[in-house]
């Protein structure tokens, strides 16, 4: 008698072809779009949503700087001792 186990399980994550497959579907996907973007009309508000790739670059310091306050200036904050809770 067979029993259920977890571990013979195989999903499409836990496979290695699958997840590489994944990987660069999202890397193409990414470059299509990022191309698109120089044949797409924009109306912008401000000179500079006009540049190249604008909400690409701002997207991206944004998540470093939200990483870097967190680390730097929120975790100081709210980090407790070590035996705080002994």
């Amino acid at each position: 008698m067979k029993t259920d186990n977890s571990e013979d399980k195989k999903y499409l994550f836990d496979k290695p072809a699958s997840m590489k497959i994944l990987a660069w579907s999202f890397f193409l996907s990414l470059v299509f779009l990022l191309a698109l973007e120089f044949f797409i009309h924009k109306h912008t508000n401000f000179p500079q949503e006009e540049w190249p790739e604008f909400y690409c670059v701002f997207a991206f310091v944004g998540f470093v700087a939200l990483v870097l306050s967190a680390k730097y200036i929120l975790r100081p904050l709210v980090k407790r001792r070590e035996d705080y809770y002994d």
